[in-house]
């Protein structure tokens, strides 16, 4: 009987154990998808852009990095809320845009070329 009661409080507390230790992981794994920032590569040669009106999916709230090499310096305009303008020089620019808290899709584009660089799906 004190085996059967040893063994039973034995598998209860790993158990315990096991329960607490999946979801703290879980709860991490999912607060760091979102955390990482979306890396978007932007090149601007003359009249052209690439990408040029891809959709890129992001998180609500997910940290966004253009990296922008261009051969001239121009602006980008980002029609979130609230708007974004960002300027970048000839060479190479990194731009950090606002987190965006809204679901929905965001145009990023330049005035300039009159062209959608990518629609960020946030969601």
């Amino acid at each position: 009987m004190r085996r059967a009661l040893a063994a039973l409080t034995l598998v209860l507390t790993a158990g315990a154990l096991v329960a607490c230790g999946s979801s703290e992981s879980g709860g991490g794994s999912d607060g760091g998808t979102s955390t990482e920032p979306k890396v978007i590569s932007v090149t601007i040669s003359g009249d052209t852009v690439t990408p040029n009106g891809e959709r890129v999916e992001v998180a609500v709230g997910q940290p966004i990095t253009l990296h922008v090499e261009a051969d001239a310096p121009g602006e980008i305009h980002v029609h979130s809320s609230p708007e974004q303008e960002l300027e970048y020089d000839k060479g190479m620019t990194m731009l950090e845009l606002t987190p965006i808290s809204t679901p929905g899709t965001v145009d990023v584009e330049s005035h300039s070329l009159d062209k959608v660089i990518v629609q960020l799906e946030v969601s």
